[in-house]
This record gives structure tokens, sequence and C-alpha cells, in this order.
């Protein structure tokens, strides 16, 4: 796996090889791009909807995490790395078109191409750089540490940024979630994470499955009440004690 910097210094690269162009052109060529090579029935939706890969559209990625997917590819799934499939000029436009289905309204394409959103950090190795591949290890499924925690640029920022490292396993099994509430809309009672209540909509997570589902509701059709019986061990399954230690050492490095 590239270094971040050198995924930075990639993405500098790819940008400035390519020409000033007006967005609503590039974003025009993007989609036409994404329907070709991503929305083709067995793979991604149309417009990033699901479909027998998992939806792309509303999923808060940031460009830089994108460019790193479709160049990289995800090990040991359908989704290879288009870096040497696609021109330049269609990577540039996919990963910015991809980048607006996420609410990136003005996405970069002329120089920095959103590298400036990669930082570099410390190099990782042993059980920091084990760490860093189990965070996001495809083979995981969606009960990866990165389908609701962004960190370094890869993941999505379902939870709040990890500011407090547990300091064991069994402590971040045990790990307090004050933030996630319950939710009860028409009868049903879900665990959630809140993200807005305004006069237009109001806009949670519902955690009941992963990957938590966005869910957007009319105002007042939804009870919050703090607390309920959602626990962080339940989203870890995947992984052993051993395999989470070595993820808490790799937060540790960051």
């Amino acid at each position: 796996m590239k270094s971040l910097s050198r995924l930075g210094a990639a993405m500098w690269a790819l940008a400035v090889s390519c020409p000033a162009q007006n967005l609503t052109a590039v974003l025009k060529q993007g989609e036409q791009v994404f329907a070709k090579t991503c929305a083709t029935g067995y793979c991604h939706g149309v417009r990033g909807g699901p479909s027998v890969a998992p939806r792309l559209a509303g999923r808060r990625f940031e460009q830089a995490y994108i460019y790193s997917v479709v160049t990289r590819g995800v090990p040991d799934t359908g989704m290879t790395s288009f870096a040497t499939v696609l021109s330049r000029p269609d990577l540039v436009a996919v990963v910015a078109y991809v980048a607006t289905l996420n609410g990136i309204a003005n996405p970069t394409i002329g120089a920095g191409g959103g590298a400036e959103a990669v930082s570099a950090g410390p190099a990782l190795t042993g059980e920091a750089a084990r760490g860093a591949r189990l965070f996001t290890e495809a083979v995981r499924g969606f009960e990866r540490c990165s389908t609701c925690h962004e960190v370094a640029g890869f993941g999505i920022s379902v939870a709040a940024p990890i500011a407090k490292v547990p300091a064991s396993a069994a402590a971040l099994k045990a790990l307090a979630t004050p933030n996630v509430k319950t939710g009860t809309m028409d009868g049903e009672s879900m665990p959630v994470l809140v993200l807005s209540e305004g006069k237009q909509a109001t806009v949670f997570y519902d955690l009941t499955s992963v990957p938590p589902v966005q869910r957007n509701a009319q105002p007042g059709s939804v009870k919050f009440t703090d607390g309920g019986n959602w626990r962080h061990s339940s989203a870890i399954g995947a992984y052993n004690d051993s395999e989470l230690a070595a993820i808490l050492t790799y937060l540790r490095a960051k």
C-alpha cells in the first residue's frame, strides 16, 4: 500500500497534468464515465445508488478518500484499481462526480486535486502497520472500523473523530457512547446518531444494522431519548482482542 504522502503526491501530479477545465463539463464527463464504468448493473447503481456493490451517494466521503479507492481498489472485492484503466481526465472527472454525490458542491479539479486533504503522517511499522491494515480490511465487510470511523482520510465519518484512544481491547469493547440515542418513529424504536434537526428535515443515522443507514424524516416525526441498548462491542465483533490491540496501536501512532 502506498504511504499517504505518496498518495498525496500522486493526486497532485494527476491534477496538474490535466488542463484547467470548466467544472460543469468535468462533472458531466464524470457522470458519463460513472454510467459506463461503475453503474453497470452488477456493480454500483445509477447515480451512486445501491446495487450489487454498496451505495456511494450520500455517504459523506471526502474527495481524497474517493480518489484513494478509485486508484487503489479494495482488496478481495470486485472493486479493482482504475489507475491504469481510465485516462487521467476520466479519472479526475469520475472522482469529482462521486464527490458531488457526497455533498461536495465544488470538488477540486485543478492544481492540488484534493491532495491537501491527505496528510503524510509518520511511517507505520510493526503492530501499528498491522492495525492500519485491519482498520480498513475489506475481508471484514461492513464490520471493519472504517465503516463508521475516518482516520487519515480513510473511512466514513459516521461517528465523531476519535479524540481519546482506549487503553485496551477490553476498554474499546466497553466504550461509552453517550451520543447514541434511541429514536422512535411510527412505533419503531432504533439506536441512532442524530445529525441535524432542522425546519425542513430531521437527519440521523439508524444504527440498527451495518453499515448505518442515513435517514431523513419530517420535523417532529421522530422522538429522541438519551441512552439505549446499543453497545460499541456489537460493531467490532469481526475482530479478536489481538487485532483490536493492533488497531489501538495504530490509532496512537496517528
